[in-house]
């Protein structure tokens, strides 16, 4: 295959991670709309959406798979595809945790807990999926090690939002019998969000970590 072709195909394939970022992307944002508005069919759609998300994976993964095995890349090349790969198994795992977020909408029946700001931590995640995919494009090493900080952040609200779930839990008064399993199933739920949430902010991590990889040779921020 003719070297300017193959160049094309590399840049071909980091559009299409960057695409299906955009699509993930929304999907998330999609979820966290339908959760604060209890909106049924905004949650319907994001599950039943979720179906192109792993499409697009699978067709991606394929055409790592073929680069790596056709071209046999070396040196910088060759850290760009198997960056890619990881980068896209990361965001198919993100638009499954939006998958989520639309399953708890449908079984959520009130808002119990209304003061813990789970819409706050969404919006930190997606800007922190963003900048990730940001400093893939540009190849923005520096813009790397900014999202794995801006993790501690993330960390940090889940941790106060929990703690918040668990001391109006146990504060709370006149709570009947009857009442407590469905206040149970309803914590459950929130804090799995919650968790959720925050493994998103964990993907983001990785996605920059594995791009900081394909820029310098650096594995510093993998795990």
């Amino acid at each position: 295959m003719p070297r300017q072709q193959y160049q094309e195909q590399l840049e071909e394939l980091r559009e299409d991670a960057l695409y299906m970022s955009e699509i993930v992307a929304e999907r998330l944002r999609m979820g966290m709309d339908a959760l604060a508005d209890k909106d049924e069919d905004l949650a319907n759609r994001v599950i039943d959406e979720d179906d192109e998300v792993n499409q697009l994976y699978l067709e991606l993964e394929q055409d790592c798979v073929d680069l790596l095995a056709l071209q046999q890349p070396v040196a910088g090349d060759l850290r760009f595809i198997a960056a890619t790969f990881k980068i896209i198994t990361d965001l198919e795992r993100i638009g499954d945790l939006a998958t989520n977020l639309g399953e708890y909408t449908l079984q959520a029946e009130r808002d119990v807990f209304p003061d813990v700001d789970v819409q706050r931590i969404g919006e930190a995640t997606l800007d922190m999926l963003d900048h990730a995919m940001t400093a893939y494009a540009e190849e923005n090493p520096d813009a790397c090690f900014a999202v794995a900080a801006d993790d501690d952040d993330i960390d940090e609200l889940c941790s106060v939002a929990s703690t918040d779930v668990m001391r109006e839990l146990i504060q709370r008064e006149g709570v009947t019998e009857d009442d407590v399993e469905q206040m149970m199933t309803d914590v459950s739920r929130l804090l799995l969000t919650i968790r959720d949430l925050e493994r998103v902010g964990d993907h983001a991590v990785n996605i920059a970590a594995r791009t900081l990889y394909m820029i310098e040779n650096n594995d510093e921020l993998i795990y």
